[in-house]
């Protein structure tokens, strides 16, 4: 069985910054062990929202565990995300186009990335921002559509601004992932992906975005879509 790579790539980010133009367990691996109690409980910023999945609270919970320690992120989950990956991959005829190589471009560029992130803002759940990327992965499923604009022609900017107007905003969309893990991963990797768009939100810090919005929706060709959506509220209170 043969599988088009164009399952894991992920569309251009298209961010703009407005400003300038249940208490669910994480699932997590043995190697939570190298990360503290309070890095873990730190991160998991979602913990307690009950409009969130399981894998919806851990891409919000990874994101946020990367932007503590990036390379100890990069030597712990990601490694762990890598070596499952290619694991799942060998099933395929084109495995070597699919599997992420250690001396792949991509991957030695996010590893120099991840070295330069510690401490930084963390990411915390808002339930309208997650209505808006609930609404657009729904969309995206009825109209088999996998792009940042509707079905209605609205474009990232219209559907976010709708709520937040004038405010720092981007949004990620990835393609072919239920889990939080291997969504945050494969975007943070962003194969494919000329500017890194994905990558370079996810380690923002320019534009204060810290607030998320996040939904796994199915998807008629790729399974499943996760869209992540930002927005940066000054003086954030939680």
């Amino acid at each position: 069985m043969k599988l088009n790579y164009a399952f894991f790539l992920f569309l251009f980010l298209f961010s703009l910054n407005t400003s300038a133009t249940t208490t669910n367990r994480v699932t997590t691996s043995p190697v939570k062990e190298s990360w503290s109690k309070r890095e873990l409980d730190s991160a998991n910023t979602a913990k307690h929202v009950d409009y969130l999945s399981q894998e919806e609270k851990n891409i919000i919970f990874y994101m946020n565990l990367m932007r503590l320690d990036g390379t100890k992120f990069f030597n712990t989950y990601f490694q762990d995300f890598v070596r499952d990956h290619n694991k799942r991959m060998q099933r395929y005829s084109n495995y070597k186009d699919l599997k992420i190589n250690t001396y792949d471009s991509y991957y030695r560029g996010l590893r120099e990335d991840l070295k330069k992130v510690k401490n930084y803002a963390l990411y915390y759940p808002d339930e309208t921002l997650t209505f808006v990327a609930l609404s657009h992965g729904k969309d995206m499923n009825r109209r088999n559509l996998a792009e940042h604009v509707s079905s209605d022609g609205r474009s990232m900017h219209d559907r976010i601004a709708k709520y937040y107007p004038n405010r720092a905003m981007a949004e990620n969309l990835a393609f072919g992932f239920a889990k939080g893990l291997d969504n945050v991963c494969m975007l943070l990797l962003d194969k494919g992906v000329p500017d890194l768009g994905h990558r370079k939100n996810m380690l923002n810090t320019s534009y204060g975005l810290n607030t998320v919005g996040v939904s796994i929706q199915p998807h008629p060709t790729y399974t499943y879509s996760a869209t992540i959506d930002f927005v940066g509220i000054p003086k954030l209170k939680n």
